[in-house]
């Protein structure tokens, strides 16, 4: 259950204190080289207008004497329901719609070049509850959609490419469900889609009620503001998940998700961080904001008395580079935009400084795990 002594983020507490020991204490836990941007007073009043936290920083890299910068700004919006979840789909979904219409166009004024949304964000978080109905009539066609049309229109309109993650409905595969993200180019054309590769099976996340684990493998989507890619949700506690996608060229890799703080808020600042650190590239990890309650206790949960929501969903979303150095992150209970300047050189910068990729062994893991799917496979234990 959500608690009622719901702080809004580490930094306002950091904030108490003087502003040298703000510094030290945030060089130790974000590192440093995180700047951050100005963005036009006219972003900020509309944000505020629209009951939206916005933040901006930025990870220059490194001047080179042949590569010009590959300057890029991507956004992650995250957001609490507008309406209850009871309300009529066709209601939920036109106040969804309107928020990120308004979500875009601000993000649009901040220079965004690459937005991406949280996880199911056209939908109530309802995977918890195991009941059919109503929640799979969101259910809709990755390509032929109405959030897809919707998204088309915009991504056009702003020279932006947008990350739509749905509830997809396989009308050509026996309307199956899948959770999916959508990648729309900033023509307004679908790029491609990513379907979710890890399903949690833990306490009232019961997603493999609906869908189960992705057959896309680890898509990176050519873009004309870089190589992008989505570990959505659960994906983020595998790190084999995270290295594939590096393997096949990612320079930013999004992971929308929808988590709550008793569950996992003390792994949320540690996993994708660790990932843009092993991997080389830009991590930009996007969270679910408040407290969903359904009609009906959930079936399953700790043991304990039955509940009808989740807890609180604590938004805190932030991005790494690949050095490691990570921005604050937004608000754990506001709507909130958070924009990052990224210069994708700094990629290439940090891989030639640390060498990781260079002494990274791919044919011993890849040997490893072979042995490990079989059978008989007998772990490498030398004993005495």
């Amino acid at each position: 259950m959500a608690s009622s002594t719901e702080f809004n983020n580490i930094d306002e507490i950091l904030g108490k204190l003087s502003l040298d020991d703000q510094a030290k204490i945030k060089g130790v836990l974000y590192g440093k080289g995180c700047r951050i941007i100005e963005l036009p007073g006219e972003v900020r009043d509309v944000a505020e207008r629209a009951g939206m936290e916005i933040a901006g920083y930025g990870f220059p890299g490194k001047k080179e004497q042949v590569r010009p910068p590959r300057v890029v700004r991507v956004g992650a919006f995250q957001n609490k329901l507008p309406m209850a979840t009871t309300a009529p789909i066709a209601e939920q979904r036109s106040a969804l719609f309107q928020m990120a219409k308004v979500a875009i166009a601000v993000a649009s004024k901040a220079e965004v070049n690459v937005f991406c949304f949280q996880e199911a964000w056209n939908m109530p978080f309802a995977f918890c509850t195991r009941e059919k109905e109503p929640w799979c009539e969101y259910a809709e066609s990755a390509e032929e959609g109405p959030t897809t049309k919707f998204l088309q229109t915009l991504a056009k309109q702003h020279n932006m490419v947008i990350i739509s993650p749905i509830l997809e409905r396989d009308e050509i595969h026996g309307d199956v469900l899948w959770n999916t993200a959508v990648v729309i180019d900033n023509h307004g054309d679908v790029l491609g889609k990513h379907r979710k590769n890890h399903i949690p099976r833990v306490g009232d996340f019961n997603e493999s009620a609906y869908y189960m684990e992705g057959n896309t493998g680890h898509p990176v989507f050519q873009t004309e503001f870089g190589k992008i890619a989505i570990n959505i949700c659960y994906g983020r506690h595998h790190p084999l998940n995270w290295l594939a996608f590096g393997l096949n060229g990612a320079e930013i890799v999004f992971n929308p998700s929808a988590t709550v703080g008793e569950l996992s808020e003390h792994l949320w600042g540690i996993e994708a961080r660790n990932a843009a650190i092993a991997n080389g590239y830009f991590s930009v990890a996007v969270n679910r904001v408040g407290t969903e309650t359904f009609p009906h206790p959930f079936t399953s949960g700790d043991g304990g008395e039955p509940h009808t929501d989740f807890g609180n969903f604590y938004g805190s979303s932030y991005v790494t580079a690949p050095n490691g150095v990570r921005t604050p992150g937004l608000s754990r209970l506001r709507n909130g935009l958070l924009v990052t300047e990224l210069d994708l050189n700094l990629c290439r910068q940090v891989r030639d400084h640390w060498g990781i990729q260079l002494t990274q062994r791919l044919d011993l893991y890849a040997s490893t795990l072979s042995e490990a799917t079989k059978l008989d496979f007998v772990p490498q234990v030398i004993r005495k």
